[in-house]
């Protein structure tokens, strides 16, 4: 399997044709982000937000698969340019797959791209505008815009379908009031 990952990096572009539709999980999505709405506590909001990150971190076939958990490993590493670079490819050779903008976004976040991350989140949520982690992540890099306003309104967003988010905490107006 190791050897896959620098074959995938190297001729992405060469498969560019080949990744094979993304798998429709909008229903499910939209059944669970109801679900979450109406869940009565943390836990239960926890198991389905993991639900969420099963259908959205599902890549297209393996080669989509292995770019995505190699370049998720290097953020989790710290190696903030090689996650990019992983996730370069990725998008490259699966442009309609949602995961690969927003784990893309999420490494120029973590290294104060902001610019770049919002680019990368705003396509996340062309393809599935009901990302709830996208909608976060896109709050939170608006704030490191210092975009505030905007950002309390995606934020807000996010919010009303996860009511348990952890980025909660960050509204400025308690929910249920207009800003």
């Amino acid at each position: 399997m190791k050897w896959i990952i620098p074959l995938c990096v190297v001729a992405a572009p060469v498969f560019a044709e080949t990744c094979p539709p993304v798998k429709d999980n909008s229903q499910r999505i939209a059944e669970i982000v109801v679900e979450l709405s109406q869940a009565r506590g943390a836990g239960d909001a926890r198991v389905l937000t993991q639900e969420l990150w099963e259908m959205w971190t599902d890549a297209p076939d393996e080669i989509a698969q292995a770019m995505l958990d190699e370049g998720m490993s290097r953020r989790a590493s710290y190696d903030f340019l090689g996650a990019r670079h992983v996730l370069d490819r990725l998008v490259e050779y699966c442009p309609n797959y949602a995961e690969g903008y927003n784990q893309r976004a999420f490494a120029n976040y973590l290294s104060s791209n902001f610019d770049a991350a919002l680019v990368d989140l705003d396509r996340t949520l062309e393809i599935v505008p009901n990302h709830i982690a996208a909608l976060s992540g896109k709050a939170l890099t608006l704030m490191g815009l210092g975009r505030n306003d905007e950002a309390q309104i995606v934020l807000r967003q996010a919010v009303e379908m996860n009511p348990w988010l952890q980025e909660r905490s960050l509204l400025t107006e308690p929910v249920g009031t207009d800003l």
